[in-house]
């Protein structure tokens, strides 16, 4: 069975009776990030891939800048802690230094950004452009990607994706460890996320806005709707949303010089 998945016993009725049946339903566990002896936080999220999802987090949140800040990374499974050594003593300043416990990601995400940062955050410079039936082929194999969605219905997932491929997938029950799941991986392991394309299953938040553009990616999809904060963040930092893919149809909001139209679409 799947580490990010336990089997269930439930009463299933329906119109014609019921009886009791197996389930399989996503795991949940709480992950407690320590950076240089610092607890930072805690977040609820799928007890895989921890190791991605706490550098992906740290990276996140501007607490690490390079793979080779980096002195050790510590997992312990069992307790659902990961210690984090860096050069120096990299820990949020003030007020920011706090333990704090954050729901699945569902809501609002763990974020330790300002309104300063983001005025200082540099744009994204990309000249990809793809064509719309590459985005719409893009979301057709992401969402046959998740087998744990397809047994649960109980997680989200995000990709790193070219043009034409998915190069890293990733699920979690919160679609902000998602994202952070993939960004983690791409620092971990030196994959390139520059001029790359993010495929989400959820909504595109500004948080989940500020994630990517750290990491220079100029295309955000989802079949979920975005936030008028997001579109905003969007347009002024250089990236291209695009929500509401289903079927042959989508919403390009910002940037929509970067999307080809295909020549039947006019």
């Amino acid at each position: 069975m799947d580490s990010g998945t336990e089997r269930y016993s439930i009463l299933r009725l329906s119109g014609t009776g019921g009886g009791y049946v197996e389930d399989v339903v996503v795991r949940e566990s709480a992950l407690t990030i320590i950076l240089n002896d610092h607890e930072l936080t805690t977040l609820l999220c799928s007890p895989t891939d921890l190791r991605y999802l706490a550098i992906g987090f740290l990276f996140s949140e501007g607490l690490l800048k390079s793979k080779d800040e980096i002195k050790r990374i510590t997992v312990d499974e069992r307790r659902g802690v990961v210690r984090v050594e860096t050069e120096g003593d990299g820990v949020p300043d003030g007020d920011a230094v706090f333990k704090r416990f954050i729901t699945s990601g569902c809501g609002r995400g763990a974020s330790f950004y300002s309104a300063a940062d983001v005025q200082g955050q540099a744009k994204v410079e990309s000249t990809l452009q793809v064509s719309a039936s590459d985005v719409l082929a893009l979301v057709q194999e992401f969402q046959h990607r998740s087998e744990t969605f397809r047994a649960t219905g109980g997680v989200h997932s995000a990709a790193l994706c070219d043009a034409r491929d998915i190069l890293v997938f990733s699920e979690d029950i919160g679609r902000h460890n998602a994202i952070d799941k993939i960004l983690g991986k791409c620092l971990l392991d030196g994959i390139a996320a520059n001029d790359r394309i993010v495929v989400t299953s959820g909504r595109i938040s500004s948080e989940i806005l500020l994630k990517v553009v750290r990491r220079n990616i100029p295309l955000v999809v989802s079949k979920s709707a975005p936030t008028s904060l997001g579109l905003r963040l969007g347009a002024d930092l250089g990236v291209t949303i695009i929500g509401f893919v289903r079927g042959k149809r989508m919403n390009v909001y910002t940037h929509d010089w970067r999307i080809c139209r295909d020549a039947k679409q006019g």
